[in-house]
This record gives C-alpha cells, sequence and structure tokens, in this order.
C-alpha cells in the first residue's frame, strides 16, 4: 500500500463526492452527509476538507455554468482523480483484510 495521507473524514468526503458524482458541490455534500450519518456539519467544515483534498490530488473542481435559480451564481463541482480512486480502492481493501481477521471471540467480548 502507498503511503496515502487520508484521514476518516477526508475519507468520507472522497466517497460523498462519489456518490454526488456530478452533483458534487459543497451544499449538496453537506445534505448528504447529514442524510447518511445522521449528523450535523457546517459547510465551512466541507469546504475546508474539499480543498485541502484537491490540494493533496486527491480531488479536481470546475466551476459549473450559472443558473437563474442562484441569481447567475456559478457552483464549484468537485470531482475524484484517478489518484482517489486507486486510494479508496485501497484503503477499502487494507479495511476489509483486517476485519477478516479478528477473531470471533474478540467480537464477542464484554468487560466482565
Amino acid at each position: 500500500m502507498r503511503d496515502i495521507k487520508l484521514g476518516n473524514f477526508e475519507e468520507l468526503v472522497l466517497l460523498l463526492v462519489g456518490v454526488l458524482y456530478d452533483q458534487a458541490y459543497s451544499v449538496n455534500i453537506v445534505l448528504e452527509y447529514e442524510k447518511q450519518t445522521g449528523k450535523k456539519i457546517n459547510v465551512s467544515a466541507i469546504h475546508t476538507v474539499l480543498y485541502r483534498l484537491e490540494e493533496k490530488g486527491f480531488l479536481e473542481s470546475k466551476l459549473s455554468e450559472a443558473t437563474s435559480e442562484r441569481g447567475g451564481k456559478r457552483k464549484r463541482l468537485f470531482y475524484l482523480t484517478p489518484y482517489a480512486q486507486t486510494a479508496l480502492d485501497e484503503l477499502s481493501s487494507l479495511r476489509e483484510r483486517l476485519r477478516y481477521q479478528i477473531p470471533a471471540k474478540a467480537l464477542n467480548w464484554t468487560k466482565g
């Protein structure tokens, strides 16, 4: 596995960008996060992570066309890069391999 520098929240945001595909802009990501996790999040937290992931090469972004529903404002849409796909695949594979190495008795352990 490569030296992938990706935190849990960053990984979750990447997954949400993938789920939303061509509708992955900050407000939609916030809504999808809340829908998927049942937790509230501030849009500024999403912005911070999106731009950090773009700097790391996991995301690319472009401005959409202006729409009348937004008063002529354009949305910044985010897309997964091939590097993001590789990272998500490798992290998922590692987690799965580790998960299946946990003995059943470790999963059934309770403090007694």
